[in-house]
């Protein structure tokens, strides 16, 4: 018994010791910078998110998770949280060693180890501590059971732990934890973050209604924060895959020449390359970026494509130019354009799979569509045909694109 305790201590002891070391690290490459488009989940941090998540948010160094400074972060910051499992680990460590060599549990210590009914007790010291010996130790129940000076209390003490961590394991292994247990637990979902936003959008047109959702929110809506989108081991953070993200450009609307608002179909999330598609609020597929030029009906150039963008940095700005239409285009299938510096990291373009918690992250990410959605409906605008639900986000229907020609109409 006392072996498997060890273990099991040992094991906790690698664990606590692991998180401390990480959020060192972490610690030491991380840029606070800017927690809005450059966060820690988008710089490849894994540990200091959960530490966040219950509640740490100060640094020794300085700063704060929300980007402000500090003077005094206290002993419990990310560093003090990190210095703590350190020494956690080395006691379990120690613990694991005492209880493999005098292999019995906590409850069989002090019923039978240091009592003597089967064990030689414990070293007793005289009063000044000059003298002692091995000797049994009776029962402490009383108060004089917390005297530090009373050994009895370590026979007392121990065979309450261990009776409380029998009746715990039992429990646990009879009982499954209830359903109001998960929900009282998670985070709320970010759904619910998107209502006040859009109540503030009603009645405007979409230039002020773009312009009034924030960075923080857009970015939600690019498939790179998606945490379903990248590959499994591909090493880096995500800044070393896309760039680090400077600004948000706007969002783009396109129109051809006959008037009509076209939309750039998205990339499927478990695609790395997509065809340049752009259809109309009925799914009809009214220009494209072709693969052959000679076979093109419906290209850029054909249309007379045009982009104007609301909100971000480009509000307000319109191109025509061919050129420059396909490179927003192409952009756009990837969510909300986004200014990203792919030189300071020297990132290659390949995305990272994201390290966030893959409930809330989704959550977070249909926000960005969402939110789109709603404030275009209250701006008195058709919603986005292309974007209708959510689970168009994460399947492809190809079914769902109709060509016309129009040469007959």
């Amino acid at each position: 018994m006392g072996r498997l305790l060890s273990v099991h201590i040992i094991q906790t002891a690698l664990v606590a010791g692991w998180a401390g070391s990480m959020t060192l690290y972490e610690l030491a490459v991380f840029y606070p910078s800017d927690p809005v488009l450059d966060p820690m989940w988008r710089q490849g941090m894994f540990v200091i998110p959960f530490m966040t998540r219950l509640g740490i948010t100060n640094s020794w160094g300085g700063w704060n998770i929300t980007g402000g400074a500090i003077t005094n972060p206290g002993i419990w910051s990310y560093e003090g949280v990190a210095g703590a499992h350190i020494v956690f680990s080395g006691l379990c460590f120690l613990a694991a060693i005492w209880h493999w060599v005098y292999w019995v549990a906590c409850f069989g210590f002090g019923a039978f180890h240091v009592t003597g009914l089967y064990g030689p007790g414990i070293w007793v010291s005289g009063s000044y501590g000059l003298t002692g010996r091995i000797q049994s130790v009776n029962l402490a129940w009383g108060v004089e059971g917390f005297d530090p000076f009373v050994p009895g209390g370590i026979t007392s003490h121990h065979i309450v732990a261990g009776t409380l961590g029998i009746l715990a394991g039992l429990f646990h292994l009879s009982v499954r934890p209830p359903q109001r247990l998960y929900k009282g637990l998670r985070i709320l979902p970010a759904r619910n973050i998107s209502k006040s936003w859009c109540w503030a959008t009603e009645n405007q047109n979409l230039s002020e209604a773009w312009s009034k959702i924030p960075e923080k929110l857009a970015f939600y809506d690019y498939i790179e924060n998606n945490p379903a989108k990248g590959g499994l081991f591909r090493a880096g953070s995500m800044d070393n895959g896309d760039g680090i993200a400077v600004g948000w450009l706007g969002h783009p609307f396109f129109r051809d020449k006959e008037g009509h608002e076209l939309f750039v179909r998205r990339m499927p999330t478990f695609f790395e390359t997509f065809p340049v598609v752009l259809v109309d609020r009925d799914r009809i597929v009214r220009a494209n970026v072709p693969f052959r030029r000679v076979e093109s009906k419906y290209s850029v150039e054909q249309v007379g494509l045009i982009v104007e963008f609301y909100g971000g940095e480009l509000n307000g700005v319109s191109y025509s130019d061919p050129a420059t239409v396909k490179k927003y285009a192409r952009r756009a299938q990837l969510g909300e354009i986004f200014e990203l510096d792919c030189a300071t990291l020297k990132s290659d373009g390949v995305f990272r799979s994201n390290p966030r918690g893959l409930k809330l992250s989704v959550e977070e990410w249909r926000l960005g569509g969402r939110l789109a959605r709603q404030c275009r409906e209250r701006a008195g605008k058709v919603r986005f045909s292309i974007v209708e639900g959510e689970v168009e986000h994460f399947s492809v229907r190809f079914s769902s694109f109709s060509v016309v020609d129009r040469s007959r109409s």
